[in-house]
């Protein structure tokens, strides 16, 4: 019990940067110019020359469009919209899209069931973005355990959980390991393995879940 493995002393080096800031320039409309042009040579399974062949461009000025180096002219695009059969307003989708947010306030939040849920399990969903360009979905959750809660370490899911506890205490279970969890312990784990509370310790218990797995379709 509680053989979590050690979190490393050293600092990791993850390759993704939680401040990073796009750039708020015309690079930035480049790149999303760029990212489309290249999405649709793809799509149409043509290589850089191919592409070259069938527009006149030179594989060098293509090569930059599509690595956002370059501010494309209207012209071009409209080159480049009649090669793919699209129109030219398609380069522009993904620099005007709209970035969901959602803000639920204290006491907002939905209270939903969930496939498996129990008696005494009270799961409220404190916001839910569902089909969206980074090909994750998140639920994130607030679970409280009553008095009354079923005991049953059989949930399954696909994606990846985390837990933070809140409140009281329990012992959960993932795969064939058990973890006493108390407030301001975490547990991030894979889904895919058997988990869910085998002991419940001190109730009531309150923990946040957020669960992320990948977008279908």
């Amino acid at each position: 019990m509680d053989d979590l493995p050690q979190l490393p002393k050293t600092k990791p080096a993850f390759s993704q940067d939680p401040h990073r800031v796009r750039e708020l320039t015309e690079r930035n409309l480049e790149s999303a110019i760029g990212r489309e042009v290249r999405a649709f040579r793809r799509q149409q399974g043509l290589t850089v020359a191919d592409l070259a062949a069938a527009t006149g461009l030179s594989i060098g000025m293509l090569s930059k469009i599509e690595n956002g180096n370059t501010s494309p002219s209207l012209t071009t695009l409209q080159v480049l919209a009649h090669a793919f059969s699209v129109p030219i307003t398609a380069f522009f989708k993904g620099y005007e899209e709209r970035r969901e947010v959602q803000h639920v306030k204290a006491g907002q939040h939905i209270e939903v069931e969930r496939r498996g849920t129990r008696a005494g399990h009270q799961y409220n969903l404190l916001g839910h973005i569902g089909s969206n360009d980074s090909g994750v979905v998140v639920e994130p959750y607030i679970i409280t355990l009553s008095t009354e809660a079923d005991v049953f370490p059989t949930f399954q899911h696909e994606g990846l959980e985390l837990l933070y506890m809140l409140e009281g205490e329990v012992t959960y279970r993932h795969g064939d390991q058990l973890f006493h969890m108390k407030p301001g312990d975490s547990l991030c784990f894979d889904a895919d393995a058997p988990h869910g509370p085998e002991l419940l310790n001190r109730l009531p218990a309150r923990y946040l879940s957020i669960i992320a797995y990948p977008q279908n379709g």
